[in-house]
């Protein structure tokens, strides 16, 4: 594939680029603002019972997994697989019809997550995050809008195999 080729494919994903834009912006923002709004391991009861707000520095990946210690080597590997996820879903979204709207929509979503949390692991050793849902006594672990980009776009590409599946079926 020569890069005009390249440049093509792009431009037929342009809506899909603003949308990764988008999610990385509102990621961004509201990152800062919980930075500037609260002190790291702080808390703010939001609704009672059910959502906090948090400024909690995880330096794992997702549900705090790999979360103990903190290492330059281990912000370089999980920055590295990161990367290697970005790619991934940039050759197959390229590979991939531009008409298929919910593939390239979940693909979207996967890349602005993954350049979300990348860029703070790139900036502070550790991703930001302040979502905290709980009923009660029973918490969800903390999250921020790039995983939940993420979380929405794998959920769509589960939609993709199963409706591709019932098709082959058919």
């Amino acid at each position: 594939m020569n890069q005009r080729d390249i440049i093509e494919k792009l431009r037929g994903r342009m809506p899909y680029l603003l949308g990764v834009a988008a999610i990385l912006f509102l990621d961004r923002l509201s990152k800062v603002a919980v930075q500037r709004v609260l002190t790291p391991g702080g808390a703010r009861q939001t609704v009672s019972g059910f959502f906090d707000l948090v400024h909690f520095q995880n330096p794992g990946i997702a549900f705090g997994v790999f979360s103990e210690g903190s290492s330059p080597a281990k912000v370089v590997l999980l920055s590295g697989l990161a990367l290697v996820a970005v790619v991934a879903v940039l050759a197959y979204s390229l590979r991939s019809p531009v008409t298929d709207r919910l593939l390239q929509s979940g693909l979207a979503m996967i890349l602005a997550g993954a350049l979300g949390n990348l860029y703070d692991r790139l900036s502070y050793g550790y991703v930001i995050d302040f979502l905290y849902f709980h009923a009660g006594e029973y918490y969800w672990p903390a999250f921020n809008f790039a995983d939940s980009a993420v979380t929405v776009g794998v959920a769509c590409l589960l939609v993709v195999v199963v409706q591709d599946e019932i098709r082959a079926r058919s």
